[in-house]
């Protein structure tokens, strides 16, 4: 591997994590849906049943699939952003270690590249995850009057907010979303490197089959969520309702959700999220493991 050139690792690292990106999405996609409605709109539904019932019953099953398109760009554009800097930053922490550029790193060390690659990911996701959150809320909001009908396509959110907030509109909630993924893609890689270490039980971890990897996904993710939850519902809550005027920083609506709601109002959507990190997460390292593995085959074939 170190023989390759930083510019095509560069590239296979970015496809991968686009393809891995996707499938994360198109596999999660519902139980998203689920978790930014009970997010920000709690009061509305009684748990995840009654959130699936009355969504199906308001859209049918394309309820569940509303700001897909969104959901892509931002998930495809987040992994692209995170596993190909994920890559750069491995090199930067074997060279702060001072390890060989080919050494293989430990699960810390392995934690704190993602951690790092996150910060970079986040100025990709923020923007496509703010018109999707205000998407997958478009009922919620029009049963609170304050939107019209005008404001349920892609373009009617991205005009709504270029026209109220301009281009750094798209980055309301950037500091809660650093916030979240720092720290949360340092127990999502870490939680990864540890499962695959236990499954592979001495034997190199690239020569892992498809349900180990599956399972390391799938066990990533909950590292993930169970770190990152509260937190991303206070994004969540900042996202959608800032486009009804200024809305508080991340401080005051936390302290206002648990004023107001109680602490467990942050935990709003949390079983949908658990059923959902396991799947998607699977999908998302399998995409990634076995088409990286490809292209670098077919590289070496080459």
């Amino acid at each position: 591997l170190s023989s390759v050139h930083p510019a095509i690792q560069a590239a296979i690292d970015l496809t991968s994590g686009a393809l891995g990106g996707a499938a994360c999405v198109l596999t999660g996609q519902p139980f998203d849906t689920m978790k930014v409605k009970m997010q920000t709109f709690p009061s509305l539904y009684k748990g995840l049943t009654d959130c699936f019932l009355k969504t199906y019953n308001q859209a049918g099953i394309r309820g569940f699939y509303r700001g897909t398109s969104p959901a892509l760009v931002a998930y495809v554009a987040q992994s692209s952003v995170l596993f190909m800097c994920y890559g750069f930053c491995q090199q930067f922490v074997r060279k702060v270690a001072s390890l060989d550029q080919s050494a293989p790193l430990n699960e810390l060390q392995t934690a704190t590249a993602g951690s790092l690659a996150s910060a970079f990911a986040a100025l990709a996701l923020c923007p496509t995850e703010l018109v999707k959150c205000r998407l997958q809320t478009t009922y919620e909001m029009k049963m609170s009057g304050k939107i019209t009908k005008s404001y349920n396509t892609i373009w009617s959110v991205v005009k709504g907010i270029l026209l109220k907030d301009g281009p750094l509109g798209f980055y309301h909630g950037l500091s809660t979303t650093l916030v979240q993924e720092v720290p949360g893609y340092f127990f999502f890689f870490g939680g990864y490197e540890l499962s695959r270490s236990f499954f592979a039980s001495g034997r190199p971890k690239n020569e892992l089959g498809p349900v180990p990897l599956m399972l390391s996904g799938g066990f990533a993710g909950i590292c993930l969520w169970l770190i990152i939850f509260p937190v991303d519902c206070i994004k969540s809550r900042i996202q959608v309702l800032s486009m009804f005027g200024k809305q508080a920083g991340f401080i005051r609506t936390f302290l206002t959700v648990v004023r107001n709601e109680g602490v467990l109002a942050l935990y709003s959507g949390m079983k949908a999220t658990m059923i959902r990190a396991i799947p998607s997460n699977a999908a998302l390292f399998l995409a990634y493991e076995y088409s990286r593995k490809m292209m670098m085959s077919a590289l070496e074939t080459y």
